[in-house]
Order: C-alpha cells, then sequence, then structure tokens
C-alpha cells in the first residue's frame, strides 16, 4: 500500500466515520424532538396538577377549620359535663342532708 492508497482509505474511513455520526445525531433529535401535542399534553397535565394543588389546600384549610370547630364544641361539652356533675353532686349532698334531717324529725 502506498502513499495515495493510504490517504485514500484514510479519507474514506473519516467521511464514513463522520456519515455515521450525522445519521446518529439526526436520529437523536428526531427521537428526542417534543412534538406540538407533548407539549399541549404537557400544558394539560401541568394544568391539573395547579387545580389539584388548589384542591389539596382547600381540603387542609377546610380540615384545619373543622377541626378547630369540634375541638371548641368538645371543650363546650367537657365544660357543661363538668358543671352537669357539680350539679349533681350538690343535689346528691343535698339530698343526703334532707334525708338525715328526715330521718331525725321521724320519732322512731
Amino acid at each position: 500500500m502506498d502513499r495515495t492508497e493510504f490517504i485514500i482509505v484514510t479519507t474514506l474511513v473519516l467521511f464514513a466515520t463522520f456519515l455515521l455520526g450525522w445519521f446518529a445525531s439526526l436520529l437523536v433529535h428526531r427521537v428526542a424532538q417534543v412534538t406540538h401535542e407533548n407539549m399541549d399534553d404537557l400544558d394539560h397535565m401541568a394544568q391539573a396538577l395547579h387545580e389539584a394543588e388548589e384542591q389539596r389546600d382547600q381540603a387542609i384549610a377546610y380540615l384545619h377549620q373543622r377541626e378547630a370547630e369540634l375541638t371548641n364544641r368538645l371543650s363546650q361539652t367537657e365544660a357543661e359535663l363538668r358543671a352537669t356533675m357539680d350539679g349533681l353532686r350538690d343535689a346528691r349532698a343535698e339530698a343526703g342532708e334532707l334525708r338525715a334531717q328526715i330521718d331525725r324529725m321521724r320519732p322512731d
């Protein structure tokens, strides 16, 4: 193989490598290319995600409000129960005193 043949073979190998790289680049760009439909889908998904996050935030706010209401009602109910129990204790003590007074008044 003389010098001219070597240059021609090297040129053909480099040209074939260039063509192969160019073809691979073309394939990568075709595969990775984002279409208008894909962009519409991404926009739709982003909008749906935004709406879902808003609904989640509203649900969390509602749950916090509801929890505060229920805690308030529970506190009120517990206060009413304590008042009722105190009243019942006083009524029992008064009934006991009245029984004792009746027992003392009864002639046996």
